[in-house]
């Protein structure tokens, strides 16, 4: 059998190289996309939370986000946030058909605050595997962290509010 180096063979392999080495970088249990190296403590919450039956992204926000409620719930600020937050950050969290976190992807990511980045990452991963979409599959839920000075925080979709500043 002739085994000549072609270009469309070089390129199949400088691909495979590629994907490969990618698939090395990071650190173990972190995903693409994440600006971090936070890792889940204990390998994430265990047991699959019960199915989403959401039928669209927007709805399933609601149920991704009460999942990150109950897997942190010494973290949620209760009551209305006071005026001044100390970071506000939205994140798009790719989850693949079981609930698993593939990927994330900060669409306003809180630079002056490195530390509520990786918290907030750590939440994620920590959370996973986040409840199935029965009725979607894979799905992307995108949400926005609003954190106060104290190390707790609120999402959007759930959030009670804040006070009014003078």
């Amino acid at each position: 059998m002739n085994r000549q180096l072609t270009p469309r063979r070089l390129v199949l392999a400088a691909a495979a190289l590629s994907a490969f080495w990618l698939a090395g970088c990071g650190t173990p249990g972190s995903v693409p996309g994440q600006l971090s190296g936070a890792t889940a403590e204990r390998g994430g919450s265990g047991a699959a939370p019960r199915a989403s039956n959401a039928a669209t992204a927007r709805d399933y926000r609601r149920d991704a986000a009460r999942h990150i409620y109950e897997a942190n719930r010494s973290r949620i600020y209760g009551g209305q946030l006071p005026p001044m937050l100390y970071a506000v950050g939205t994140l798009q969290v790719n989850l693949d058909a079981g609930g698993r976190v593939m990927s994330m992807h900060w669409l306003r990511a809180p630079q002056h605050a490195p530390e509520v980045i990786a918290e907030i990452e750590r939440a994620v991963l920590k959370a996973a595997p986040f409840p199935a979409a029965t009725r979607l599959g894979a799905v992307t839920w995108t949400d926005t962290w609003l954190w106060d000075k104290s190390g707790r925080f609120q999402l959007d979709t759930l959030t009670e509010g804040q006070q009014q500043g003078d």
